[in-house]
């Protein structure tokens, strides 16, 4: 099966395209969690973060700064979230990475999936360090 994503940017399905460079594509998400929503690609493939290089991700993060700036020029929200899911279990429903742009009004529909609570320091200190040291 084909990568939707993939054949948005070979022009095979069509998309409301904002912006494009080389290496990225970003456009208009058509199940859009508020207005204004869009999507940052890599035009290239990647599964997931799990996949691509890092200075992929730096050409993403160079465009959704001002894609956002352009989406809070234009539509005036109260804030914006960027989203990223990977594999299933973090919410990844389109295996090819993309980061959403999200425009924020208080009082929209939209909540945090998790509830924030206190975690254990030690515990917290202790995956810090295995994290550090899979660098």
């Amino acid at each position: 099966m084909e990568c939707i994503f993939c054949a948005i940017v070979e022009g095979k399905i069509p998309a409301a395209k904002v912006y494009e460079n080389e290496q990225v594509f970003a456009f208009m998400d058509i199940a859009p969690a508020n207005p204004g929503h869009l999507l940052i690609i890599p035009k290239q493939h990647y599964r997931n973060i799990f996949d691509m290089p890092a200075e992929v991700g730096t050409k993403i993060m160079e465009a959704a700064v001002p894609l956002a700036t352009a989406i809070r020029k234009a539509l005036n929200p109260d804030g914006l979230n960027l989203f990223q899911s990977n594999e299933a279990a973090g919410f990844q429903t389109v295996f090819h990475f993309h980061l959403h742009l999200i425009p924020r009004w208080e009082g929209d529909p939209l909540r945090l999936p998790w509830k924030p609570s206190e975690g254990d320091i030690k515990e917290i200190s202790n995956i810090a360090t295995k994290i550090q040291e899979a660098l």
